[in-house]
């Protein structure tokens, strides 16, 4: 027998030969050890359990990501488009008839041309009086006096009798009640003071008419009066008022404290005749 033959019965031992091991052994890594049938089946149910999971997730509805509400609409936005027209429309008209507005004002005011010579009257009937614009205080020689007017009547009692009342200044009740006043009427500013200067303008010095227009200035600065006089002394308490007389009362405005010019500062006045009042007029048919 030869020395290299090997017994097959023979123990492995640390000079005997090494155990022969199959093609699985040998495709393993050395000292590798192979798992249990328990660990196996728990691997194989960890595994199926991950699987179900993902299976939910699949089958469960993606909802998408939340977007930021838009913030709410201000101002005209806000509406709904119905009123949204309705409040164009409406800042339309407003917007026509501011811009009508300015063109009469400027065309009352600006010289003669063909617009005012062909709609004069429409201008006219726009403007005045409650638009009337008055450029004097930036006129080349500005206003620089205070004029009052004054009238003082006679008054028939129920007796008959007849008395003079005393001048009542009719431009001071007028800055009383525009004196603090916020929105005052145009008639509280203008109406005594337009109807004096119709007057002016279509008599002379004299107190004599001058133009077409003389009588019918007297008539509506007498009616005028006649009206506040009423006012001031009811005909059921102090008579009915025959005739009236006016006056005005100019007043130079001082000049500042700085400045070395010196002005007069006593009225002058200018006495009207005496009117006597109408039917209608003297029976309050204008007031």
């Amino acid at each position: 027998m030869d020395a290299y033959d090997e017994d097959p019965g023979a123990p492995p031992g640390p000079g005997g030969p090494a155990p022969e091991r199959s093609p699985a052994d040998a495709d393993s890594p050395a000292g590798a050890d192979t798992p249990s049938g328990e660990d196996a089946a728990a691997g194989e149910g960890a595994g199926g359990a991950r699987s179900a999971r993902a299976a939910q997730r699949a089958q469960q509805p993606r909802t998408a990501p939340a977007v930021p509400s838009a913030a709410p609409g201000t101002g005209l936005a806000a509406l709904s488009p119905r009123y949204q027209i309705a409040a164009a429309l409406a800042l339309a008209l407003v917007g026509v008839a501011a811009c009508v507005h300015l063109l009469m004002v400027f065309l009352s005011l600006a010289p003669a041309n063909t617009l005012t010579k062909q709609h004069g009257k429409a201008v006219e009937e726009w403007v005045y009086p409650e638009f009337e614009q008055n450029w004097k205080l930036f006129a080349p020689n500005p206003l620089q006096q205070n004029i009052a007017i004054q009238v003082r009547a006679v008054v028939r009692a129920e007796d008959g009798g007849l008395r003079t009342t005393g001048w009542t200044d009719l431009s001071a009740q007028d800055g009383a009640a525009i004196d603090g006043n916020l929105v005052p009427s145009h008639a509280q500013q203008n109406e005594l003071r337009r109807a004096w200067d119709f007057f002016v303008a279509t008599h002379g010095a004299d107190n004599r008419s001058v133009g077409m227009r003389g009588s019918l200035s007297e008539q509506y600065l007498r009616r005028i009066v006649v009206m506040r006089l009423y006012r001031t002394y009811p005909a059921d308490r102090e008579g009915v008022i025959q005739r009236v007389q006016i006056r005005s009362s100019t007043t130079n405005v001082q000049p500042p404290e700085w400045s070395r010019e010196r002005v007069s500062d006593k009225p002058v006045y200018r006495v009207l005749p005496w009117w006597s009042v109408t039917a209608d007029e003297a029976a309050g048919g204008v007031r």
